[in-house]
C-alpha cells in the first residue's frame, strides 16, 4: 500500500518527502531525491493531522527526530493511517509480548540484588546497570513505549528508577542494610574498644564498598577503626584470618596495630606488618632467595654515624674536600665553625650527622647517577650544584660500599625485587581483605606495590585511614601515593570527632591547618571544651622551669612527651632527667617520628626562624635546591602540618616554646588564634 502527495501538493509543500510506501514491518518514505526507510521497531507514535486543504502523517521516531509527509489528499491519508495503524498495532501486541520476557529477567535481577543479605557496593550497581541497558537494547522496539503495555510497563518502570536513579537507590538500600547491622550487632561496637564506636565510625566499619578511604582529624579514631574492621570481617565471616592483610606506614606503626589486636580481638592470628616485611613476604613465597635487609637501613642512629665517619675521614685526607665543606657549613648553612680541624669537633658532628643523613636520602630518592642528578639541575646552578655534588657523592658511594660489605639491599632494592616477582605473576595474593593504617603516610613505592598486589585481583578490598589534615595537593608533576590508590569510584567516610583534643586544641591546630589552602575538610569536634590554656606560649629558657612545675602535679601513669622539627634540638636538660625530675616518665622525639603517639602532655621545642628553625628554610643548600626540586611544592604545606601532628599528640596540655628574639612565623599565627603568651609557666 502506498500513499502519494498531489501534484500540486507536492508543488506547494516544497518537502523532501512525497511519499509513503507500506512495508512488511515498517515503511519507506522517499522524494525525488531522498529515501528514508522507517523499520517498526524504530517508530514511537505516528500522528495523522489535516491541514487546510492535505493531508498530514508525522512519523516520530527515537532522540525526538519527526520525519513528515505533506500535501496528501485527506481521505487517502486517512485510509492509510488506519491500515498502517492496525499494521503496527498488531505488531506492537507481538513485539511487547517478546519485550515483557526481557524485562522480567531483567527484573528478577534487580529484586535479588534488593532482597541480597549485604552491602551493594558501587561495582555490582555498575554491573547492574549495564544489565539493564543491554536489556533495553535487547528489546524489539523502543524504551519509550513500554509504559504503552500492561505486561511491560512495572518491570520497565523498576528498570528506568535503577538506570536513572541508580545512586540514589543504592545509597537509601545500603542505609536501611547498614542501619540493621548496626542494630544487630550493637554488643561487638559497644566493645571492639574501650568505648562504644560513634554513629560515623560504626558506618565506617560496616560500609561494604570495595575501595573505602577513611577520612579524619588526631585523635578521631582511625586505627580503632582499622581493629573493628578486621574483627567486622571475621566476626562476618567475609574473610577468614589468613586471608586478611594488615599494613602500617613502619614498623612501629605495626607493632601499636598488633598491641591494639590482641587488647580488642584476643587471639585472631591476623599480625600487621610494615610495607618492607610486605615487600620480603612476596619475596620469599616466590621462591626466590630472600635478600638481607641492611641494618644501617632500619637504624638511623648507625646510618649517621657511618655518613659522620665518611665525612670526617674525606675532611681528614683530602684537603679540597675540608675546603669545600667549610664553605658549604659557613656559606650555604650559615654555620660557626671552628677555625682549624672542624672535623673532630664532637658538637659539630652531632649537629651535621642528621644533615648528612638528609643529603643522603635526597640521593637515594633521586635514584640516578650523579651524571643524571648534574643533567637534571638548572643551568644557572650546574657549577654550584657540581661543586656540591663532589662533596655528596662520597656518601652515596660509602652507602653503596656499605650495602655490598653487608651483601644486603635497601628499602628502593627491595621493593623493586617485590615488584618484579608481582609483575612475573611468581606470587599469588592470599588476600581478599587489605586494611591500611595512615596510608598518606606511606611512599609512592608502598603504593605502587600495593596497587600492583590488588591488581592481582582487581576485587580485592581495601580499607584504609586517612589524616585528613596532612594530606596535600603539591604540583601536577609531582605523583602522589592516595590518587594512585583512589583512581576509581570508592566510599569516602568521614570522622568528626576527636576523643584526644579538648575543643580549644581542636580549634587551634585545625585553624593552623586550614588557613593558607582552605583545604575541603569539616571541623574537628570535640567532647570537651578545654580552655585557653589548653595551648600556652613559652620562652624557650623556661623548659626546666616548666619540667619542674609538671614534676609536681603529674602522676606516675601520665606522659610527658618533648618534640622538635630537628634531632639537633635535644635539649640538655635530658642528661639530667633521672635526677632531677626522676618521677616524671619525659621522651624525646622529633615530630616526623611521633606520628601515632600520645601524651597526657606535650612540650614542642625549637619555634625559630631561620637556619635548623620551625618551618625548616627550604632548599639551604645548592644541591637540596636542585634535587628537592619535585618536593618543593609541598615544603610549606608540609612544615605546616608537621606543627598540626607537634600540637595534636596531647590529651591534657600543650606548651610551645619559641625564641622571643627570632620567633618563627608559626608564632604569630598561633597568637592570631588567641593561643596566650605565658612569662613563666
Amino acid at each position: 500500500m502506498e500513499l502519494k502527495a498531489t501534484s500540486l501538493g507536492k508543488h506547494l509543500a516544497q518537502h523532501p518527502y512525497n511519499r509513503v510506501r507500506l512495508l512488511n514491518a515498517g515503511v519507506e518514505v522517499s522524494g525525488d531525491k531522498h529515501h528514508y526507510l522507517i523499520p517498526f521497531n524504530q517508530l514511537i507514535t505516528i500522528q495523522c493531522k489535516r491541514g487546510i486543504v492535505w493531508g498530514e502523517l508525522e512519523f516520530e521516531l527515537p532522540e525526538g527526530k519527526v520525519v513528515r509527509l505533506h500535501g496528501t489528499e485527506w481521505q487517502e491519508t486517512q485510509r492509510f493511517y488506519h491500515h498502517l495503524s492496525v499494521r503496527w498495532q498488531a505488531w506492537s501486541e507481538e513485539m511487547a509480548a517478546i519485550s515483557a520476557q526481557v524485562l522480567a529477567q531483567q527484573q528478577a535481577v534487580i529484586e535479588q540484588a534488593e532482597q541480597q543479605p549485604h552491602w551493594l557496593t558501587q561495582h555490582e550497581l555498575a554491573t547492574l546497570q549495564q544489565g539493564i541497558c543491554e536489556a533495553f537494547d535487547a528489546l524489539p522496539m523502543p524504551v519509550s513505549r513500554m509504559a504503552e503495555f500492561a505486561s511491560c510497563r512495572a518491570a520497565c518502570d523498576l528498570c528506568l528508577r535503577w538506570l536513572e536513579e541508580g545512586a540514589a537507590q543504592c545509597e537509601a538500600r545500603n542505609r536501611a542494610w547498614a542501619q540493621r547491622m548496626m542494630a544487630d550487632h550493637a554488643s561487638f561496637f559497644a566493645s571492639v574498644e574501650q568505648g562504644p564506636l560513634n554513629a560515623r565510625q560504626m558506618q565506617a566499619v560496616v560500609n561494604g564498598e570495595e575501595t573505602i578511604q577513611v577520612r579524619g582529624g588526631a585523635g578521631s579514631g582511625k586505627t580503632s577503626l582499622v581493629v573493628a574492621r578486621a574483627g567486622w570481617l571475621l566476626q562476618r565471616g567475609e574473610a577468614g584470618p589468613q586471608q586478611i592483610l594488615l599494613l602500617a606506614p613502619d614498623r612501629q606503626g605495626a607493632e601499636a596495630l598488633n598491641r591494639r589486636i590482641t587488647a580488642r580481638l584476643g587471639k585472631v592470628d591476623v599480625e600487621a606488618m610494615a610495607f618492607q616485611a610486605l615487600a620480603l613476604q612476596i619475596i620469599r613465597q616466590s621462591g626466590r632467595k630472600v635478600p638481607k635487609i641492611s641494618k644501617l637501613e632500619e637504624d638511623g642512629n648507625a646510618r649517621r654515624k657511618m655518613l659522620l665517619k665518611v665525612w670526617q675521614q674525606q675532611c681528614e685526607t683530602k684537603k679540597p674536600q675540608a675546603t669545600g665543606w667549610r664553605a658549604l657549613l659557613t656559606d650555604d648553612l650559615g654555620w660557626e665553625i671552628p677555625d682549624k680541624a672542624f672535623w673532630k669537633n664532637r658538637a659539630l658532628g652531632e649537629r651535621l650527622a642528621p644533615r648528612l643523613d638528609q643529603w643522603l636520602g635526597l640521593m637515594r630518592r633521586h635514584g640516578g647517577t650523579q651524571a643524571e642528578m648534574l643533567s637534571g639541575a638548572p643551568d644557572a646552578l650546574q657549577s654550584a650544584f657540581q661543586k656540591q655534588m663532589r662533596l655528596l657523592a662520597p656518601l652515596l658511594k660509602a652507602w653503596k660500599a656499605a650495602l655490598k660489605e653487608e651483601g644486603a639491599v635497601d628499602s628502593a632494592a627491595l621493593r623493586l625485587q617485590a615488584m618484579d616477582v608481582l609483575n612475573k605473576g611468581r606470587f599469588i595474593s592470599p588476600w581478599k581483605q587489605i586494611l591500611v593504617d595512615d596510608i598518606q603516610a606511606i611512599s609512592l613505592g608502598d603504593a605502587q606495590l600495593l596497587a600492583a598486589l590488588r591488581a592481582q585481583n582487581s576485587r580485592t578490598g581495601l580499607f584504609a585511614t586517612v589524616e585528613s589534615r596532612l594530606v596535600y595537593g603539591g604540583s601536577d608533576d609531582v605523583e602522589q601515593p592516595l590518587p594512585l590508590l583512589f583512581s576509581d569510584p570508592h566510599a569516602r567516610c568521614e570522622l568528626e570527632t576527636t576523643y584526644r583534643l579538648d575543643e580549644r586544641m581542636a580549634d587551634v591546630a585545625d585553624g593552623l591547618i586550614r588557613q593558607p589552602s582552605g583545604q575541603g575538610h569539616g571541623v574537628l569536634a570535640s567532647l570537651r571544651r578545654g580552655d585557653k590554656k589548653s595551648i600556652q606560649l613559652l620562652p624557650d629558657d623556661q623548659l626546666d622551669a616548666l619540667l619542674d612545675k609538671l614534676s609536681g602535679f603529674v602522676d606516675d601513669q601520665q606522659q610527658v612527651l618533648l618534640l622538635a622539627r630537628h634531632a639537633t634540638l635535644r635539649p640538655a636538660s635530658l642528661q639530667k632527667a633521672a635526677t632531677r625530675w626522676p618521677k616524671l616518665h619525659i621522651t624525646f622525639s622529633t615530630v616526623h617520628d611521633s606520628k601515632g603517639q600520645q601524651a597526657e602532655f606535650v612540650i614542642v621545642l625549637g619555634l625559630q626562624a631561620g637556619r635548623d628553625g620551625f618551618p625548616a628554610p627550604a632548599g639551604e643548600t645548592v644541591a637540596e635546591q636542585v634535587l628537592q626540586h619535585a618536593e618543593s611544592a609541598l615544603t610549606k604545606a608540609q612544615e605546616r602540618g608537621l606543627l598540626y601532628v607537634a600540637l595534636t599528640r596531647a590529651s591534657e596540655r600543650v606548651w610551645v616554646l619559641y625564641s622571643p628574639g627570632n620567633p618563627s612565623c608559626f608564632v604569630d599565627e598561633l597568637k592570631k588564634r588567641g593561643v596566650p603568651v605565658q612569662r613563666k609557666p
